[in-house]
């Protein structure tokens, strides 16, 4: 059976309960009010009471007493019934949750499968596509002769301009940081491709801003400058610096466990102004001292 149809068989059972359980405290209330009354009646025969009342009284406790005795059998009847039906809706709910369990197992396992296929693609990607297209782009990219321009490569979604990238990118150019950010270096007209692959390659640190925007299904440009960050990280040891916008660390376990595995900072607890000045730290003493 499914997961479903245990669901149904013990919603079932709990409704037959409740039926039941209703039942029976109907009975059970008017058994006592049965015995309520004989008790009463029983206390109303004095000394007094003339023989032809005692007959009358006797006649009426005899038959609530006849009642009584057939409710009480019939209480009891619904107390087995009920019972027995307890015991099929343990069991049945018990069969449930080993469904339930074995079923969470195979999206466990499924989910370590998904996530192992996919860090070994950004692997294979970063060994092999990545290295291919920087050359075709930019010849020059991977090399370690290129003089460094800036001390921040910033990779961003453009929906998290306004949210945070701009404000961090002018918190870090209030710090006399010189980043690479997209709305300054690039011009109407320009090579995308290009103006990236110089960026990269002039850039000592990149920072990520993973978002749910950044890691959407068919984000091109965020995928392409993330994994050249990736190249040029194993290649050169140019440091990547992922910074969590409004995800968690499962968000980010699920898409990248390698980004997951670094130290990063989080828009949950810090202000853009204290993520840059966290990133100034980083910076060389020289540079920290003209900045």
């Amino acid at each position: 059976m499914s997961i479903e149809q245990y669901q149904r068989s013990v919603n079932s059972l709990d409704k037959d309960l409740e039926t039941l359980e209703k039942k029976k405290a109907d009975i059970d209330k008017k058994c006592s009010d049965l015995q309520s009354k004989i008790t009463l009646a029983k206390k109303s025969i004095t000394s007094r009471t003339s023989a032809s009342m005692i007959s009358s009284k006797m006649r009426q406790i005899n038959e609530w007493q006849s009642d009584y005795s057939k409710k009480s059998s019939e209480s009891a009847n619904l107390g087995k019934k009920i019972s027995d039906k307890r015991q099929k809706r343990n069991d049945a709910y018990l069969k449930l949750q080993k469904a339930q369990q074995n079923e969470q197992k195979k999206q466990d396992k499924e989910m370590k499968r998904i996530k192992m296929s996919y860090e070994g693609r950004i692997n294979e990607l970063s060994r092999q596509a990545i290295p291919q297209m920087i050359v075709q782009a930019s010849p020059t990219l991977i090399t370690s002769n290129n003089p460094e321009e800036y001390e921040v490569f910033v990779s961003h979604a453009w929906e998290d301009k306004e949210s945070f990238a701009d404000e961090f990118v002018q918190e870090l150019r209030d710090l006399g940081v010189k980043v690479w950010y997209d709305t300054s270096q690039i011009k109407w007209g320009d090579s995308m491709r290009v103006k990236i692959d110089d960026g990269l390659k002039k850039s000592k640190f990149g920072v990520v801003v993973l978002s749910p925007d950044y890691i959407r299904e068919g984000k091109y440009w965020t995928k392409t400058e993330l994994d050249g960050l990736f190249q040029l990280e194993s290649g050169n040891g140019k440091t990547l610096l992922p910074v969590w916008n409004n995800l968690t660390k499962k968000d980010v376990m699920a898409y990248s466990p390698i980004i997951a595995s670094k130290l990063a900072m989080t828009t949950a607890s810090m202000t853009p102004q204290e993520i840059a000045k966290e990133l100034v730290t980083l910076l060389p003493v020289s540079e920290q001292e003209e900045a």
